[in-house]
């Protein structure tokens, strides 16, 4: 290989990183000048909300079968890797032929501009952190290219010279290595300047995004808000919680799940930041009275609190996205005596700060479960992740249906006339949970003594409740657990259960009884549309 053909690969690597570093520069400008305005406005959360926005249901289900809870994680860094290979491609073109590249870059612009502004509540002033970005980014590009043109440059005539050199010398120096050696050290000197342009560039990039961080954190007082809230004592208290609703086997999870690990399943890639005194309810739609809501007024109502197990349709069989807490709100069912739904209302499509939507019967929001307007999670505010500073809580359905965070809005609709967010992407118009039983104890490919095992787990199975558990080990007969207390139908219950096994491999499966549907169902199907289904088997080692 020659030294010219080794220089011209060089260069191109070169570009690919001068393409990636301006990338950076992009992104950290509109960080920095996007802390003054919506999260929405900054091109990572706006490209990556656009992209949850057309995510085809088998591809959300297999990202949360796949990531779990980090499945946001998993999109910002396929991101990640997707803008650094289309910019080392743009900065490639650029080198080659600046005005191609320059129109993919303005293009790039473009395509983020769009997603910008079709977010909900968008407005032209969020165009100025990436029009400020993609300006900062192309002058870089233009810069750093212009650099390594430059030194492209110097070395093609560092090594015509050296050329002239070793042919004056010909009977005296080795035609092997000559120009060569003679051309490294000014090569080396030559690009010299690109690397010192692209680390100020990639500098400046990482201190710009960084400040943008930091300068939104310091603009946000959302944090001190919650922690000075104070709410008054609820006018229907939590029943208190009977002896025995814990199971006795040691592993299995807690009843009361703490707010850390509480799992969070939503379509927000930056958390809204609401604050309690701006936030405001629009309540309308097909109703007799339209009026609104502010934190003030929900304070001043009568609360209740109330023991909840939550569920989301994205639970695989066994898995963990359920979980419990006290929650104190006031009643849907009076919001909506208040509204006055008119004749063929049948279903609230309620909408998040940040677009989503979530379309619940209306006869269930009006009877007599505890379905409420959240402010408060195991006696404290609401977690900014969890929906701070309101959202619903709707025991029996599953989240996609009623769970709505960060809500300022009910529409008193019918499904004829609305569609919500997932249910216009393939899944089901209403979503009651289904029965189901988990086991925790032992855990998949476990190794435990030998002698009495203990087996455990929880089932739930919302305004039904769970009357019976069984399990059946190594495809023996069925056999009733030991059930814990139950606290109330919405929970869900836990369970105990002992066996004697010898050493060697054995497998547990696991099914509910509920008090209306009866047995659960063996039948296997998958999150979509209306949630999975089927017995639990877990495969243990005994030693």
């Amino acid at each position: 290989m020659t030294h010219s053909t080794r220089g011209r690969r060089g260069s191109t690597v070169l570009a690919a990183l001068a393409g990636i570093i301006a990338a950076g520069l992009v992104l950290g400008v509109a960080e920095l000048v996007g802390a003054f305005f919506r999260a929405s406005a900054t091109p990572v959360i706006a490209m990556g909300s656009t992209f949850i926005d057309f995510t085809p249901s088998w591809m959300k289900d297999f990202a949360i079968e796949t990531f779990g809870t980090n499945d946001k994680l998993a999109l910002l860094v396929g991101m990640g890797v997707t803008i650094a290979l289309l910019a080392a491609v743009l900065g490639i073109v650029a080198y080659r032929r600046w005005v191609l590249g320059a129109a993919g870059v303005l293009l790039m612009g473009a395509i983020i501009l769009a997603a910008v502004l079709t977010r909900a509540g968008a407005s032209l002033p969020d165009m100025i952190p990436t029009v400020i970005g993609t300006a900062a980014g192309l002058l870089a590009l233009r810069w750093l290219i212009a650099r390594l043109h430059r030194a492209d440059a110097a070395t093609r005539t560092e090594s015509s010279a050296a050329a002239e050199a070793g042919a004056a010398h010909d009977d005296e120096l080795p035609r092997t290595g000559s120009t060569s050696s003679a051309a490294t050290p000014g090569h080396a000197t030559s690009r010299r300047g690109f690397f010192v342009a692209a680390g100020v560039t990639a500098v400046v990039a990482a201190a710009a995004a960084g400040g943008g961080r930091l300068l939104a954190g310091a603009r946000s007082n959302l944090a001190a808000a919650r922690d000075s809230l104070r709410f008054p004592a609820p006018a229907s208290p939590a029943p208190p919680l009977p002896d025995g609703v814990q199971s006795s086997v040691e592993g299995v999870t807690s009843f009361v799940t703490p707010n850390s690990d509480f799992y969070r399943i939503d379509t927000a890639l930056s958390v809204p930041q609401l604050s309690a005194e701006d936030w405001v309810l629009r309540v309308h739609g097909m109703v007799e009275e339209e009026f609104e809501l502010s934190f003030q007024d929900l304070l001043d109502a009568d609360l209740i609190e109330r023991h909840i197990t939550l569920t989301c349709v994205s639970n695989p069989v066994g898995g963990g996205l359920v979980g419990t807490a006290k929650w104190l709100g006031y009643p849907l069912r009076e919001v909506l005596a208040r509204a006055r739904p008119l004749a063929g209302a049948d279903m609230v499509l309620s909408t998040s700060s940040d677009g989503f939507s979530a379309s619940t019967p209306l006869p269930v929001l009006q009877d007599d479960r505890d379905a409420i307007l959240a402010v408060a999670m195991n006696d404290e505010p609401l977690p900014a992740e969890h929906g701070f500073p309101v959202r619903m809580v709707v025991p029996g359905l599953y989240g996609y249906v009623s769970a709505t965070k960060w809500v300022v809005d009910l529409e008193v609709t019918r499904f004829a006339d609305a569609k919500a967010y997932w249910s216009d992407r393939g899944w089901a118009e209403r979503g009651p949970i289904k029965t189901m039983t988990r086991v925790e104890v032992p855990k998949p490919f476990a190794s435990v003594d030998a002698g009495e095992v203990m087996i455990g787990g929880v089932a739930w199975s919302q305004q039904r409740g769970i009357t019976k558990v069984e399990v059946s080990v190594d495809d023996g007969d069925w056999e009733a657990v030991d059930l814990a207390a139950e606290a109330s139908v919405d929970t869900w219950r836990q369970w105990s259960h002992a066996v004697t096994l010898d050493a060697g491999l054995h497998t547990v499966r696991a099914r509910a009884t509920d008090a209306v549907d009866g047995v659960q169902t063996d039948e296997r199907a998958e999150t979509v549309p209306d949630g999975a289904s089927g017995w639990q088997l877990v495969q243990f080692t005994v030693a």
